[in-house]
């Protein structure tokens, strides 16, 4: 009897710690630096809760609630009509929730001289247009453009939001993640990408005005900034149980705070 009831307490202590396992998948955006101190912090108040987040691109976390292998699907873009279909097909209702705002920084080499560029000179430089910095008044020498990959929600909203749904230059170089641009460009004199607010202050690279305008928490709540967005969890419904719980912190305003502190804009 006494090594059935420990049996019957083992397993069920198993199962409750399964059960307060919240999976998160998706935006590396958001799930690089953001997600990970909300779990921290959640944690801390919630010992019982474990996490498994992977950021691996927007579009790996709509596919991980459509396909129900999340609780928690991190984005930064909106899912798409067929995606909201293929969701429907399965009996997956796809809700977002506005967790935080963001600006697409435009980054180039701490050295680079230039200081600003035009919405038009951005468009024409990630696809292909201009290959050269002396054509937007810069020294002399090859463009190196990095991107986001395919999966990822910036590399689709960039394009929506800067580039007039042109495709990108086949010269551009995709990344995994802000992290991996940035690194590229710090490295590179002549290189420019793209990264979240989050990962724009990071050494080695500086911050483009795009015809006066920085992303801040002013330019992207007034929308003068012309890169600024929303970012989203997504869910099947209304969430239930630990992902409703962690939901709620995220935009409460303990979660806003990290959020603010992150580097993004807070929805308060």
């Amino acid at each position: 009897m006494k090594n059935t009831l420990l049996l019957l307490t083992a397993l069920l202590a198993v199962t409750t710690a399964q059960a307060q396992k919240l999976v998160i998948k998706g935006s590396d955006t958001l799930g690089a630096k953001l997600v990970p101190q909300l779990a921290e912090a959640y944690k801390a108040a919630h010992p019982g809760v474990s996490f498994e987040i992977a950021a691996e691109g927007s579009t790996t976390g709509i596919t991980a609630i459509i396909d129900s292998t999340a609780q928690i699907g991190m984005s930064s873009r909106r899912a798409t009509a067929q995606e909201v279909s293929a969701a429907s097909a399965k009996g997956v209702t796809m809700k977002p929730t506005v967790v935080a705002y963001d600006g697409i920084a435009i980054i180039m080499n701490a050295k680079c001289p230039l200081t600003t560029l035009t919405k038009r000179q951005v468009e024409q430089i990630f696809a292909g247009d201009i290959t050269d910095w002396s054509a937007v008044g810069g020294p002399a020498g090859p463009i190196s453009v990095y991107t986001r990959n395919t999966s990822s929600g910036t590399f689709k909203d960039f394009k929506e939001l800067a580039m007039n749904k042109r495709d990108y230059a086949p010269s551009s170089q995709k990344m995994a993640g802000n992290e991996e641009i940035v690194a590229e460009v710090s490295k590179n004199p002549n290189g420019i990408g793209y990264v979240g607010m989050a990962y724009m202050s990071d050494p080695g690279v500086k911050v483009a005005s795009i015809q006066g305008s920085v992303p801040s928490k002013k330019t992207v709540l007034d929308k003068s900034y012309p890169y600024a967005r929303p970012t989203f969890y997504y869910t099947n419904g209304e969430p239930t149980g630990e992902a409703a719980n962690f939901l709620a912190y995220t935009i409460g305003d303990e979660g806003q705070k990290i959020v603010e502190k992150v580097g993004f804009v807070s929805i308060k």
